[in-house]
């Protein structure tokens, strides 16, 4: 008899050689009579999922200036994306203008430089604010850039209430595995609450926070850890909101959430489908009874972690099987990174290739031709019980603790993801984690060439901008507005109008920032 093999997922979680009926027995009735579209929505938030609509295709972009950033968005368009995904510079993430001196050599790097609401109607020239959906990576000033945005569609003429999109806004994730935080956190806390409210009346179909698993991901967490910490912060915000007496089947609906999709397939469905079941759970303990609130909605992006600098083209591959996974785990919308970006910022062609990726599950594939098409195999519904079981004990954990902001102040999260990839780094050093191209089945290369560079000069772009925006302005009357948002931060006022108002006037992100530091200080 020959030995058995050990399989496991990322997460740990035990593979057995065979799946039978007797692996889903305890949950036979209830897979019987579940159906998408209904709660738990372990199956889908619509009954009909993509043969109704489609997810939304987003490509991911953002660099150097707004006027090249531009250019990218108009091409990505007429390629065929359905909705835009704006990437921003680390000075414009943590609040400080290009002309100032810690934005040295990082304007335009990962991101677009946006300053004022001047480069936001660069960004956005010849684009209908009303036609298209636009998502914002953005968080410690993701109040800042929704201000910028929302002041051009008034400009525009645009109908706010058409508006739709989603800023990342998750400070949470940012203190446990990301480090784009400039407040400390209940401050932020309340800068996210005023959005939520503000929201609901002036933006009604804006989704006012992107509950970010994937940075989570990104920084070594396993797949468990990534819903458990995620769906635990998402509880903290639906807390604070409900403390400071907002509906949560009004607020509820406009929360969704952004996962990471890896390579292990079927690990990475059974993920989605659990957070979905967890989350319904979780909202109607809290309160909720509008099915719309209790729904789980997410964006999924596809694991930037797993690329390789190692035989660059590998990463279609990669790339194709976490697509796969997002549209078999029922995501609402999809970005799929380019094969390159381990080396540099996506080339135009790399780029390409990546929504051409999505389109060909989405129209040759028939992945999409049935609802959640890997109910019922014994294998998903026991590893969907199995990922669902080990995040409920996570999150346990963290309730005990009082929850996400304790959890974090304290050390926890950021400790278990550390150790989960020091752990993964490990399996890949000793060879038992095979990364091909990597540890196996190498090949001589020559070194790559960075294709694609963001040039230093393009801050000097920026500081003349920045100059000559603050010459042309009514200052009074800027110096004014920012006053009024430092008296609010020291009240319970609501800062959105304020920020709104000293946007349209022409203050600058870091004007505004400084504003509210002057209060709330750093973290």
């Amino acid at each position: 008899m020959s030995t058995p093999i050990n399989k496991k997922t990322d997460s740990g979680i035990a593979i057995k050689t065979v799946y039978n009926a007797s692996d889903i027995a305890d949950n036979k009735q209830a897979l019987e009579n579940l159906q998408p579209g209904e709660f738990p929505y372990t199956r889908g938030v619509q009954p009909d999922m993509y043969l109704g609509k489609l997810w939304t295709m987003r490509q991911y972009a953002g660099f150097s200036t707004a006027e090249e950033s531009n250019k990218r968005y108009h091409y990505l368009l007429s390629q065929g994306v359905m909705g835009l995904s704006v990437a921003f510079d680390l000075p414009t993430q943590i609040g400080y203008d290009s002309d100032h001196e810690l934005a040295d050599g990082e304007v335009g790097k990962v991101g677009v430089a946006i300053d004022s609401i001047e480069d936001m109607e660069i960004l956005f020239k010849g684009i209908d604010l009303e036609k298209v959906s636009t998502s914002m990576t953005i968080n410690a000033t993701g109040f800042i850039l929704l201000a910028f945005y929302v002041a051009l569609a008034k400009k525009q003429g645009a109908d706010l209430n058409k508006l739709t999109g989603t800023i990342q806004n998750d400070i949470l994730k940012e203190y446990a595995a990301r480090g784009t935080y400039i407040y400390p956190p209940k401050p932020s806390m309340r800068i996210i609450t005023d959005i939520f409210e503000w929201c609901s009346t002036n933006v009604p179909k804006w989704n006012t926070i992107s509950i970010s698993g994937y940075h989570i991901r990104e920084a070594g967490s396993t797949a468990v850890q990534e819903i458990a910490f995620t769906l635990s912060n998402g509880k903290a915000y639906v807390k604070a909101a409900i403390e400071k007496g907002m509906d949560i089947n009004v607020f509820g609906k406009r929360l969704s959430f952004f996962f990471n999709a890896h390579n292990n397939l079927f690990e990475e469905v059974a993920k989605f489908r659990a957070a979905r079941t967890m989350w319904a759970s979780i909202m109607k303990e809290l309160g909720a009874t509008d099915p719309k609130a209790l729904m789980l909605r997410f964006h999924t992006q596809t694991g930037g972690a797993t690329l390789t600098a190692q035989q660059p083209l590998n990463n279609i591959s990669r790339v194709t099987i976490q697509t796969l996974a997002a549209v078999l785990g029922g995501t609402q919308s999809l970005h799929t990174n380019g094969y390159d970006e381990a080396l540099n910022l996506p080339t135009e062609e790399a780029a390409r290739i990546a929504l051409r990726t999505q389109q060909i599950v989405a129209f040759e594939s028939g992945a999409p031709d049935t609802v959640d098409p890997l109910a019922g195999s014994y294998f998903i519904e026991s590893l969907t019980a199995e990922v669902e079981k080990k995040a409920w004990e996570l999150i346990a954990k963290i309730d005990a603790m009082g929850g996400s902001v304790a959890a974090i102040e304290s050390g926890f999260m950021q400790d278990e993801i550390a150790k989960s990839a020091y752990a993964y780094q490990k399996d890949i050093e000793s060879g038992e984690k095979i990364i091909v191209g990597v540890n196996k089945f190498t090949i001589d290369e020559a070194p790559t060439n960075i294709a694609f560079k963001i040039d230093d000069s393009i801050r000097q772009v920026q500081i003349e901008k920045i100059n000559t925006l603050k010459q042309n302005r009514d200052n009074t009357k800027v110096a004014a507005c920012l006053d009024a948002i430092t008296t609010a931060a020291k009240g319970t006022n609501n800062i959105m109008p304020l920020v709104v108002e000293a946007v349209e006037n022409k203050a600058t992100l870091g004007e505004i920032s400084n504003a509210l530091r002057l209060v709330f200080g750093e973290f």
